[in-house]
């Protein structure tokens, strides 16, 4: 039998989270960039960048995939393994790699880019390897890194990438209020956190029925465990005045949303609710911030200067806030979109941002634990619209 190096396999309908025309309008903006950087072909290799380009978002296994754009066709990579469901939710063509065969991925890769060509490529994600088979197979003439670009781009959103936005927001409400109601003197870490999971899972099955549903979770921690914001859930039981953790993170179609809260169990002591407070303080302050022509770096200054203000500032561990679009959270996201010193990047419309401070007091001082809020936020022509529902701070959050 003559087994191939690579093949079609297309079966099915496609069903993607956008309209043919979203795909074109990316794909022309990309092209755009191509030709002005003279890049003949794209080779994306990230989740971000072919879930963004063509709708597909690959599970890897320690397999690669990949998206070839040209000036005429966009085409996905993918492994046999996966048979026609890269296809199915592709926008335009898919070639399927063997493995039957070393390098097959990027003999099928060559078979749309050709040799001698100039190729753009990702220098934020592809491993220095991989790189060496690209210039073994392909034969650049140039290469350029499109990353910078390809990210710049994510970072402004369509208006129908904000409406998705928006249901996301809503189906972190809708995780944060079940577990809301699970809270209660007894009750484990794990299992309030798969009640809030279950819930986002089933409304998202219930807004988007032609989806794929997969990686939606929860963090719900408690006591010390607030301390880190991506601590692990654990079997931990509540206490009365347990300090907590609301963190719900529901993915649509790559698009990830999250609802931050701080809560407490039955009550709360006086320290606790004075540096409460002050970081819900600082979430409303921070949010005011957030407008048109107000740089990152400028933004978390202020930020740092309320802080200070209140002998706080070295209870802050991480920005204030940061990019949300395609996997922004969990596998990365737009690092030219963070709240942080070093990032200078001016918000403009139609960028969506959180805003979420968070102070961690170690154990043993008054008022331990970790504080921290979050709101997702669209920048607008004249400020912001706060997408995020669920209540926060003291009058709304001690639960029992």
């Amino acid at each position: 039998m003559d087994r191939p190096q690579y093949y079609r396999f297309h079966q099915g309908q496609k069903r993607l989270p956008f309209a043919d025309s979203e795909y074109e309008t990316r794909l022309k903006i990309l092209r755009q960039t191509m030709h002005e950087t003279g890049v003949d072909a794209c080779v994306l290799t990230s989740m971000h960048n072919v879930s963004y380009y063509s709708g597909f978002l690959y599970c890897s296994f320690g397999r690669p995939y990949a998206q070839v754009v040209t000036k005429t066709d966009t085409v996905t990579f993918s492994a046999g393994i996966d048979a026609a469901q890269p296809w199915r939710r592709c926008y335009g063509d898919n070639i399927t790699y063997t493995d039957w065969q070393r390098h097959n991925y990027w003999r099928a890769i060559l078979s749309v880019t050709g040799t001698g060509k100039t190729i753009g490529f990702e220098g934020d994600h592809i491993s220095i390897s991989q790189m060496q088979l690209l210039d073994s197979f392909l034969a650049p003439k140039e290469k350029i890194d499109i990353a910078p670009a390809t990210m710049n781009q994510r970072m402004h959103k369509s208006l129908a990438e904000l409406a998705l936005i928006r249901a996301g927001a809503a189906t972190a409400d809708v995780g944060g209020y079940a577990i809301r109601d699970q809270i209660k003197c007894g009750a484990r870490e794990i299992d309030i956190a798969m009640a809030g999971r279950d819930a986002m899972e089933l409304e998202i099955a219930k807004r988007y029925p032609d989806a794929e549903y997969r990686d939606s979770w929860v963090w719900f921690q408690s006591g010390i465990n607030t301390d880190g914001a991506h601590n692990p859930v654990t079997a931990r039981a509540l206490e009365s005045g347990d300090i907590l953790s609301l963190n719900t993170f529901p993915m649509i179609s790559g698009y990830y949303t999250a609802l931050e809260r701080t809560l407490f169990v039955d009550k709360v002591d006086a320290d606790s609710l004075a540096i409460w407070q002050a970081n819900v303080d600082a979430h409303e302050y921070g949010m005011s911030l957030l407008k048109p022509g107000m740089s990152c770096a400028e933004a978390t200054q202020k930020i740092n200067t309320f802080f200070e203000d209140r002998d706080l500032l070295q209870y802050r561990t991480f920005g204030y806030g940061h990019s949300f679009g395609v996997l922004s959270h969990y596998y990365g996201r737009e690092a030219g979109l963070e709240l942080r010193e070093d990032i200078d990047t001016i918000l403009q419309p139609g960028m969506v941002i959180s805003m979420e401070p968070m102070l961690t007091i170690p154990d043993g001082q008054p008022g331990a634990g970790g504080y921290r809020e979050h709101d997702i936020l669209i920048i607008t022509e004249d400020g912001n619209e706060n997408i995020t529902g669920f209540p926060y701070g003291p009058a709304h959050n001690i639960i029992g």
